[in-house]
């Protein structure tokens, strides 16, 4: 199972190993050279020639000769020193070498008993030990970033969604309390309470649909998304007085329609919601540029500052009151078109107009982007 660890046989160690392989290599290495010493240095060759023929090696066997007397003695004590000096040398040098791999396996272990605050932060000039070590405190930024953002996003989701449970129940023990209260104001009530639930879970389940990227990719038109939000919003524009411009080219990117018009559809009632209270102006233009295609929503409205705008991302994060819908929303808008942007390996930008308002930018790789990517992989 996942988590769990493997039950594995003690074997040597690296280190071990290592030392092992240096002093093997050494002896061999001094074995082959005193051998070459023996056959080439013989005394009495008869042949003038550099190569040793037949006789040669038979002599190196005979008892009377110069090796088997005095070579083969010194021959087995330089062969012991250089074992030795292999096996002290080599567990020197392997433990040297190994220090950096150490400190990467006690900081896994730190950080998986521990907080994921620890790095590593190996000293030194890069090599792959110090890529390793660097990849890995990359890894673990991450990391925590992830998990305080998974922490932060499920109590603000706890918080938000015991609010209408919370409504829910006080309604109900009013009424129990009360039974001459009027059955359909309650029943209203109930509704409406009902409803924002509904719909901060339904965003909740297409939130973690997107940051999953659980779905199918095919060609998607972003104008033809352009044109299908519009033409579902404008009634709510049109009865809060809102004028929506839509203008732009064929805009086409590889990902799930569905997610993509829910992403259109967010920034478009975002737009909407946060204008003017009278005569407002959504702008939404669609564009193709050399590797990328642009979704670009424009809307007036009240002036905003850069710190607030850089917040509208995060998960329920509301910015200005809505001037028109009696509707909150659930906080959820801006931050599903972040994650759908991210799922589709897109950039989402979000500037302040010097007008009032907000520019929301969405960049998303375009279908020949992606074409060309997967005839390189292949």
């Amino acid at each position: 199972m996942a988590g769990q660890r493997v039950d594995r046989r003690q074997g040597l160690s690296v280190r071990l190993k290592l030392t092992l392989s240096y002093a093997g290599f050494l002896v061999v290495a001094g074995a082959l050279l005193l051998a070459a010493v023996w056959v080439f240095l013989l005394r009495g060759r008869s042949n003038s020639l550099d190569v040793p023929d037949r006789s040669d090696f038979l002599r190196v066997f005979d008892p009377s000769n110069f090796g088997p007397v005095v070579f083969v003695p010194a021959g087995i004590l330089v062969l012991a020193f250089l074992l030795v000096f292999g096996l002290v040398g080599g567990w020197i040098l392997a433990g040297r070498m190994l220090t950096p791999l150490i400190r990467i396996t006690d900081a896994t272990r730190r950080v998986a008993n521990g907080p994921l605050s620890y790095r590593i932060r190996l000293p030194g000039r890069r090599d792959e030990f110090r890529e390793l070590a660097d990849s890995f405190d990359m890894m673990l930024a991450q990391l925590e970033a992830h998990v305080a953002e998974q922490q932060r996003f499920a109590a603000n989701a706890s918080h938000e969604l015991r609010t209408p449970l919370a409504v829910t129940q006080a309604l109900l023990d009013v009424a129990r309390k009360d039974p001459d209260r009027d059955i359909c104001e309650l029943v209203e009530r109930l509704r409406v309470v009902n409803t924002r639930a509904i719909d901060l879970t339904e965003a909740l389940l297409l939130l973690s649909r997107a940051n999953q990227q659980s779905f199918t990719r095919e060609h998607v038109d972003l104008s033809l998304m352009a044109e299908e939000a519009t033409e579902t919003l404008l009634p709510l524009a049109e009865k809060h007085g809102v004028t929506i411009e839509t203008s732009g080219e064929m805009s086409i990117t590889i990902g799930s329609q569905a997610l993509l018009l829910q992403m259109t559809t967010n920034l478009l009632h975002n737009a909407i919601g946060h204008n003017l209270p009278d005569q407002g102006i959504v702008w939404v233009n669609t564009s193709v540029r050399p590797h990328t295609v642009v979704l670009t929503v424009d809307n007036t409205g009240e002036k905003l500052t850069s710190q607030l705008v850089s917040t509208l991302t995060e998960p329920f994060q509301r910015g200005t009151e809505r001037l028109h819908t009696g509707h909150a929303g659930v906080g959820l808008g801006l931050a599903i078109v972040k994650s759908i942007t991210q799922a589709h390996d897109g950039t989402l930008a979000l500037t302040p107009r010097p007008a009032g308002g907000l520019r929301v930018t969405v960049q998303l790789p375009a279908a020949s982007a992606h074409t060309r990517t997967d005839d390189d992989q292949a």
